[in-house]
């Protein structure tokens, strides 16, 4: 493990959360400062330093970002160029012929690159891989002297049935580095070799996309953290919920979409399993967006494929994660047929809630809980921010939620509450009911700044049977930057029966993804606590669109790998798809794609360290009393310290437990206590139903 402290940052749309851990001490710190724009390395740079101002004592640094995200969602990644086949510039505008809304009859989608930056060259290879027509390589650079004065910033080879040989976008490739005043240079077969044209040309483009983005932040971001002394690992949290390097984020971005959601992801896995809950459902509520993630028997939920927005595809692996606007920031109107609404729109960091004094007069979720007495107006959280400006929040709510609606100020706030409690149950339900799973079998996890406030609410609207919120709620993305594993994935074509599968190839594809996946592992200069690759096939019947995963048992001894045999990947696909579907079918089978993950496990820190200490008192951590506004009526709520509460200490609802980076809101009905961990168990009283 590298020498001095391990450092997590999680950048989001209004706070810059970090975590910091001392491998030698136990010593754990946390912080959040306001999120900096337009250029988000000046916040991260702040967080650092508030909790270890000299960097050169740093020997671990992994960041989530949103910085790809952000410039997908508001589309502003760069000026780019696409160089295809004859015929095939329109893929990315007709996608799969989808609309935005399913039973709309039309519908507006403008693609990232415009119809003249992408230009056609003579070539063509077919689907079974054999080189019909050469690349034209001269018509390749005078493509790319068109588009340099065009003002493209990167370019991207997109050639049909490149999945199947590479040889022609290989080749083209190596004509534009020839010319190409920049890195900014990718193909289709070097971000994802797999069949299905648009979902390839999409990710491919939307990489390219962002490249010139993400790259430049965090090229800014290591001048900076070097000029301050810092010379230990740099990672980047994956949309996988893995880390790597920042030259392999700089040269696939596309795989940083979702990167800080999916950490929070991680580390609530972990928090959860080492607290004896396997199965949980995360709730994520920052500023901006309230994030809902499943975890079944252990494991989160990986898709193959997300769309980041309507026809923006993105298909690399990403954990699951369903996402709207009702964060903390979320702004509250009523709309012209007089119905209240929370978000998209969010006022963000910048000038962030009306209480926060900084020009915004529009009410938020977070002046809402202020009004309602759950966030205390002179402890707010975050660094930054002095005492909250309690009569603005309440005039804001007045003007442009209570006269409106016929309410009084408490009732409006009340209903703000409400609203988004509301929306964020159905996002729960969504990724829990909607799918087969009952909620009431899993422990629900809120954290981000305001989940915490919100946990009565998702038991009582969902059914969940109890939350567990961890010791550092705020927090929890960027403790799993530190907690995250290196992790590598890895896609492969094969396109075949079953009957007609040739083994040794097989073996072939999986041997180069184990090498280049232990390549990369080794060139990160960190010592793993252990390894681990893993190998499944996308099949399905023939005639099928949709395929299965199914994971194949593989030998992997002395870094050489051993394929099972063709009747152990028959049975293997049959368990899969019976466990799925109940039946099998009569057909034969399809083997699509090789898949191969490898995983680079690192240390984990003892969450014991992060109990309560022995001597804590609940008579230590009582701060007295406060009134809150809960179901129409004000109720006496106990305030305490929560970090300074003991193991195993019981507090009954109404109460409100403050610790610097979150608020947990226990309502009436509820009761919290304390684990061994330093976690809060929420569950109901007995007798509450």
């Amino acid at each position: 493990m590298s020498q001095g402290s391990i450092i997590g940052v999680d950048v989001g749309g209004t706070f810059t959360d970090v975590f910091s851990l001392d491998p030698a001490t136990g010593e754990t710190g946390v912080a959040k400062v306001p999120t900096t724009r337009p250029d988000q390395s000046g916040g991260f740079l702040d967080g650092i330093r508030s909790v270890q101002p000299d960097m050169s004592k740093i020997g671990s640094l992994v960041h989530g970002t949103t910085a790809g995200t952000n410039a997908l969602l508001e589309r502003k990644g760069a000026r780019i160029g696409v160089i295809t086949t004859e015929g095939f510039r329109d893929v990315l505008e007709m996608r799969r012929r989808d609309r935005p809304r399913t039973w709309g009859l039309k519908g507006d989608f403008t693609p990232v690159v415009p119809r003249d930056l992408r230009l056609e060259v003579a070539e063509r290879v077919l689907a079974d891989g054999t080189v019909e027509q050469p690349v034209d390589i001269e018509a390749v650079k005078a493509a790319a002297g068109t588009l340099l004065a065009q003002g493209c910033q990167a370019v991207v080879v997109l050639f049909v049935n490149a999945y199947a040989n590479t040889a022609n976008e290989d080749a083209a490739v190596a004509a534009l580095r020839e010319v190409w005043p920049n890195p900014h240079v990718a193909s289709s077969s070097e971000i994802l070799p797999e069949i299905r044209e648009f979902e390839r040309f999409s990710t491919t483009a939307l990489n390219g996309y962002l490249q010139p983005e993400v790259a430049g932040y965090l090229a800014r971001l290591e001048n900076a953290l070097t000029g301050g002394g810092f010379g230990g690992e740099f990672m980047i949290v994956q949309s996988n919920g893995g880390v790597m390097s920042v030259d392999t984020a700089c040269r696939r971005p596309v795989r940083t979409a979702l990167s800080g959601p999916s950490a929070g992801v991680i580390a609530a896995g972990y928090i959860a399993q080492t607290a004896g809950y396997d199965n949980l459902i995360t709730g994520d509520m920052g500023g901006t967006s309230f994030d809902v993630s499943m975890i079944v028997d252990g494991e989160s939920v990986v898709s193959p494929q997300t769309s980041i927005d309507f026809g923006m595809v993105v298909r690399t692996p990403m954990i699951e994660i369903a996402t709207i606007g009702a964060g903390g920031g979320s702004i509250a109107s009523v709309d012209g047929g007089g119905l209240l609404t929370i978000g998209p729109e969010s006022a963000g960091s910048n000038p962030g809630p009306v209480a926060y004094g900084r020009g915004n007069t529009r009410p938020t979720v977070t002046d809402a809980n202020i009004v309602l007495g759950r966030i205390d107006a002179t402890r707010p959280l975050g660094k930054g921010l002095g005492t909250l400006d309690l009569e603005a929040a309440k005039a804001a709510i007045d003007e442009h939620v209570a006269k409106p609606l016929g309410l009084d100020v408490m009732e409006a706030a009340e209903a703000i509450v409400r609203v988004a409690n509301s929306r964020m149950a159905g996002a729960i339900r969504l990724i829990s009911i909607e799918r087969g799973h009952d909620p009431a079998k899993f422990a629900y996890m809120p954290f981000g700044g305001g989940g915490a406030l919100h946990t009565g609410a998702m038991i009582d609207e969902v059914g969940i049977g109890r939350a567990l919120i961890p010791r550092f709620p705020g927090v929890t993305s960027a403790m799993g930057c530190v907690i995250a594993d290196m992790r590598q994935d890895f896609v492969q074509t094969v396109n075949t029966t079953v009957d007609a599968l040739d083994p040794d190839a097989l073996t072939a594809h999986m041997q180069a993804h184990h090498d280049n996946g232990q390549a990369v592992l080794d060139s990160a200069g960190t010592e793993f606590a252990a390894r681990d690759v893993r190998f499944s096939l996308d099949m399905a019947y023939l005639g099928q669109t949709h395929t299965v995963a199914v994971s194949i048992p593989v030998d992997v001894a002395g870094g050489k790998v051993r394929t099972p045999t063709l009747a152990t990947i028959r049975t293997a696909f049959e368990n899969a798809y019976r466990d799925l579907y109940g039946r099998l079918l009569k057909s034969g089978i399809r083997v699509l794609n090789l898949r191969s993950t490898v995983i680079g496990k690192r240390h984990k820190f003892d969450l014991a360290r992060l109990a309560p200490a022995a001597d804590a008192t609940v008579e230590a951590a009582d701060r007295g009393t406060r009134p809150v506004f809960v179901k129409g009526q004000w109720e006496t709520a106990r305030v305490m310290a929560r970090l300074d509460l003991p193991v195993g200490a019981v507090v009954e609802g109404p109460a409100i437990l403050e610790q610097p980076d979150a608020t947990i809101f226990v309502e009436p009905w509820l009761t919290a206590k304390v684990d061994s961990f330093g976690n809060v168990l929420i569950e109901r009283k007995e007798g509450q139903t």
